[in-house]
């Protein structure tokens, strides 16, 4: 327990002589220093809250403004056009301030007034640019001489040297479709899915919607949308997210893997000493905004960081109804799982982050442990694993006082949470393509209780070296996670490195108090509670199926130079996939993303068009190549249209979904929404974005590549698919499903998908005559999980 004393800054005992204080100098040393450095950070975030504030200007722009006015004055002009005087005249000063004092205290306040009103109206001007959304529909090659202006436009009124956070107030609103023409793009959307009487019952229901109902629940939702910066993302955490009822496990949260062929080093605590500093550098760079804004690839156009504030220091908190989010401004530990055993790590000492080598010392350390885990402890993160209001009734009952606080809050309060597993994971053996399945399972959902999947995201280190992450999905969407995971990836490997024998370089401070092991005391009521959870949760686990296959045959490369989108073809690809295992088409939902409004997340673009039943009817049927080949170019064209739609805020599924929502606060029922929003999303897709290319050379090292990342079926009968494309020659796919469906396998499904994608290729191969009025359109805009 002597880490336990050295926490104590002091001790007292009541003597008959008097009160005997014993003061602890290295505890007050680390307040101290914990102090200072917390200090420090509020300093920081002052400094970059003015520098944001004032953005697209700067600071120092205001002297310059005040010495121009100064000189102005001085050579016995009034650039102010008698405000100066008007100012001087009113200012409550001191008679004994004399004239000249005077008249230079009003020009510093009109210079500052000038100053904000100049800010403002960069700032207004720059946010009237940025909702011009034309250039996404413009071809490739072929940009407009007014996108050329806007492009111009948008770096001067930009500013020089942006924060991550800069352009927020920059950002502009999201709009509210209207009603009529989400309505009619809804109708589209259905077509392919419906029967003729069918469609009927629903366009009659659509109609009495869009005259009735919808005109009263759209004014409401123009209200909201005036009075706050989005008015589809608090609901959409909350009800989609936050007040959902059964296991966040599987069915919200979602993973990411590691180097697909690549392992820096076997040795488990090495490759976490580096991992958990690297870690640490990003949230240091995140504390400073110095992560540069993300902007969509190969544009000018800023995308909304909001999603970056939490990524760090929080946890979602179980409620009866409805679950939270709390985040904390600064954590300097992180909670370490191993064996049934918790533990608390700080990497901070005396002030500084512990390097690399002290890091690996000290979950070497966790790994050595001997003491068994106590009574009760082994399953409980199965709590986070079961249906939520249990998990919310047990915490209330037996970890809102005392000893099993204090450890709760100790995981909660925690930067992140890390899993040291004793198996082994990766491509590995004479069976890589198990091995990858394998690895998959045990990132969505491990044995269900070695997780704690109720913190922001977690990183689970396997015996071998192997590592990967999982997340919570309320608080941000795949991109963000993508982002901080690419860093700690390139930063492991070529930027800190290891040693010959494989371990973290540096030195250790022998000093260094032990992690400290968790208490808890769990009475039996909280054990049946939690092997009840553990069982929910293993009914879950069991039913994933997974099939994890990186396809190399083509490519970006191949499919560019037919002339296609790449993210087009994959989805056409998808749907010519599922025809084939089904027999029929489904409903399909394709992430996209909204970042570029204010507090944007998704939206999605239904990816069963008519045109792609049309063409894949028509390559099913043996319709002639040439006849094929145009049906493909046109739903290739719808799908891009759509997912610009999507991009622009003119999607269908955000705006029904907040209709809906408006619908229950009024007590008012619509069977058409009622029916929109009970359609299941039998095939669910997103795409893994590949972001921070400067960090990875994939010329000189191919085998630097992850193999992306995945999530849980989202319909019981239905397919997940997550696909990433990496560099030219690659397509990393991640298949979903439940054995508990019968249609459903996602080895055949996986097999499907690479028939479909070769099927494609032979048919838009570059030997194939192309048509010379279809151009490749400008740069997508990435997908989201």
């Amino acid at each position: 327990m002597a880490e336990a004393h050295q926490a104590v800054a002091f001790q007292f005992t009541v003597t008959p002589e008097g009160i005997d204080l014993q003061l602890s100098h290295q505890a007050l040393t680390e307040i101290y220093l914990s102090g200072v450095r917390s200090w420090k950070k509020r300093i920081v975030r002052l400094k970059n809250s003015v520098i944001t504030g004032v953005y697209p200007a700067s600071p120092s722009s205001w002297l310059f403004v005040v010495i121009a006015i100064l000189a102005t004055m001085y050579t016995r002009s009034d650039p102010s056009m008698g405000l100066i005087a008007k100012i001087q005249e009113h200012l409550p000063v001191s008679q004994s301030m004399s004239t000249q004092c005077q008249a230079l205290l009003s020009a510093v306040l009109f210079s500052t007034m000038l100053w904000l009103l100049l800010i403002f109206t960069m700032r207004m001007c720059l946010k009237q640019l940025l909702c011009y959304h034309r250039w996404i529909f413009e071809q490739h090659g072929k940009m407009s001489n007014t996108t050329k202006v806007w492009v111009a436009l948008v770096r001067i009124f930009s500013g020089r040297k942006p924060l991550l956070y800069s352009y927020q107030g920059s950002l502009p609103n999201l709009p509210v479709p209207v009603i009529k023409d989400t309505v009619k793009r809804y109708m589209e959307s259905v077509r392919p899915l419906m029967d003729d009487t069918e469609y009927e019952r629903m366009a009659k229901l659509a109609a009495e919607f869009e005259t009735g109902l919808g005109n009263r629940l759209q004014w409401y939702l123009k209200l909201k949308a005036l009075w706050s910066s989005n008015y589809v993302s608090d609901w959409w955490e909350e009800y989609v997210y936050l007040r959902g009822r059964s296991p966040i496990m599987v069915n919200s949260n979602y993973y990411g893997m590691d180097f697909l062929y690549v392992t820096p080093t076997p040795i488990q605590a090495a490759r976490a000493g580096n991992s958990i500093h690297a870690f640490f550098l990003y949230r240091q760079k995140l504390n400073r905004e110095e992560i540069k804004p993300s902007r969509i690839p190969g544009t000018v156009i800023p995308l909304c960081a909001a999603q970056y504030e939490r990524m760090f220091n929080t946890t979602r908190t179980p409620g009866e109804e409805t679950d939270s989010l709390q985040h904390w401004q600064d954590s300097d530990h992180i909670a370490v799982y191993h064996r049934g055993r918790y533990f608390r790590l700080k990497v901070y000492q005396a002030g500084r982050l512990l390097c690399p080598r002290e890091i690996e010392f000290q979950i070497q350390r966790i790994l050595d442990d001997p003491t068994p885990p106590s009574k009760g402890e082994a399953n409980l993160g199965a709590l986070t694993a079961g249906d939520r209001t249990p998990w919310a009734k047990a915490r209330a009952k037996y970890f809102s006082s005392g000893v099993n606080k204090r450890s709760l809050d100790c995981i909660e309060k925690a930067a992140f949470f890390v899993t040291l597993d004793d198996d082994e994971q990766g491509m590995r053996g004479d069976d890589p393509a198990a091995s990858l399945d394998n690895y998959a399972k045990a990132l969505l959902h491990g044995k269900c209780y070695d997780r704690w999947f109720d913190k922001s995201f977690q990183v689970v280190y396997f015996s071998n070296g192997k590592k990967g992450i999982n997340a919570e999905h309320a608080w941000a969407d795949g991109p963000v996670l993508s982002h901080v995971w690419e860093y700690t990836l390139a930063t492991d490997c070529f930027q800190l490195g290891y040693n010959e024998e494989g371990h973290c370089k540096g030195e250790v401070d022998s000093s260094l108090p032990r992690p400290q092991k968790l208490n808890w005391e769990i009475p039996p009521e909280c054990e049946e509670q939690i092997s009840q959870s553990l069982a929910v949760a293993r009914a879950l686990a069991d039913d994933v199926d997974m099939h994890v296959f990186a396809f190399r045959d083509f490519g970006k490369g191949k499919i560019k130079r037919c002339r296609v989108s790449p993210d087009a073809f994959i989805q056409i690809a998808l749907q010519m996939a599922y025809y084939r295992d089904r027999g029929t088409f489904c409903l399909t939902y394709e992430s996209s993303m909204t970042r570029l409004f204010r507090e944007g997340r998704t939206e999605t673009v239904r990816s069963c068009t008519n045109e792609t039943t049309a063409f894949i009817r028509a390559m099913e049927g043996g319709e002639a190549a040439d006849v094929c080949r145009r049906l493909f170019r046109t739903a290739s064209e719808k799908h891009q249209h759509l997912n610009r739609m999507a991009a622009t805020g003119a999607g269908i599924d955000r705006h029904l979904f907040c209709l809906y929502v408006v619908s229950k606060y009024l007590g008012v029922e619509s069977p058409f929404l009622k029916e929109v929003l009970s359609e299941p999303w039998r095939l669910s897709t997103s795409q893994i974005p590949f972001q921070q290319l400067n960090l990875f050379d994939i010329i000189r090292y191919p085998e630097y590549v992850s193999c992306g990342g995945g999530f849980g079926p989202v319909a019981d009968d239905g397919y997940g698919v997550a696909y990433s494309i990496l560099g030219e020659n690659m397509i990393n796919f991640h298949v979903s499903c439940k054995h508990s469906c019968p249609d459903t396998d996602a080895h055949r499904f996986g097999e499907r998908i690479r028939k479909a994608l070769h099927d494609l290729l032979d048919l838009l191969g570059p030997n194939q005559k192309e048509p010379n009025n279809t151009e490749e359109r400008r740069p997508e805009v990435k997908k989201n999980l």
